[in-house]
């Protein structure tokens, strides 16, 4: 089912457990978003959400975000909603505002892989997301100063010829 997570189209006290992953940041208000997880949520269940931490410490996407934001510099608000939530203090703060209790944010970090730079460019080039959308909407010469920059930055993480990051995310759960 596709809905609005700001008005789900459930009745209070339907679920066990709401999670939701990579998305919370990107919703025009995620306090109300929290709201309705908790609403639609039984009595002492819980509620997880997984954000992005910090542009830097998610370079696969912050990189991108960076490069883009200084040639559309008038979209880098909508070109770093992916990090929005990485203030664990708000995230918690958000959470209690909903009104969940026992709340727990925590770091992750994992590690992902490309089998080279042209394996993580793909998905950009294809245009799904906002960010490979405000990339591919640029004028070509543009297109490629984009990459080019992407990747040089991400040279560093180059291990035999392969695309290695770290990616840290917080992750929030409470109970109602």
């Amino acid at each position: 089912m596709v809905a609005d997570g700001q008005a789900l189209p459930f009745a209070d006290g339907t679920f066990d457990s709401v999670i939701c992953q990579l998305g919370l940041m990107f919703f025009p208000d995620p306090a109300r978003g929290l709201t309705e997880f908790r609403r639609v949520l039984r009595a002492r269940r819980c509620a997880a959400v997984c954000v992005n931490s910090t542009h830097d410490r998610a370079p696969m996407w912050g990189v991108l975000a960076e490069a883009l934001s200084r040639y559309l510099p008038h979209q880098r608000d909508v070109l770093h909603l992916s990090f929005a939530l990485a203030d664990a203090g708000h995230l918690e703060r958000l959470m209690a505002l909903a009104g969940f209790r026992e709340i727990r944010v925590r770091r992750e970090t994992r590690t992902g892989s490309f089998e080279s730079f042209e394996d993580y460019w793909a998905p950009i080039e294809e245009g799904p997301g906002s960010l490979p959308q405000a990339y591919r909407a640029l004028a070509e010469p543009t297109r490629r100063a984009v990459r080019e920059e992407v990747r040089a930055r991400l040279a560093r993480f180059e291990s035999n010829g392969r695309l290695v990051m770290s990616v840290e995310m917080l992750i929030a759960a409470g109970r109602v």
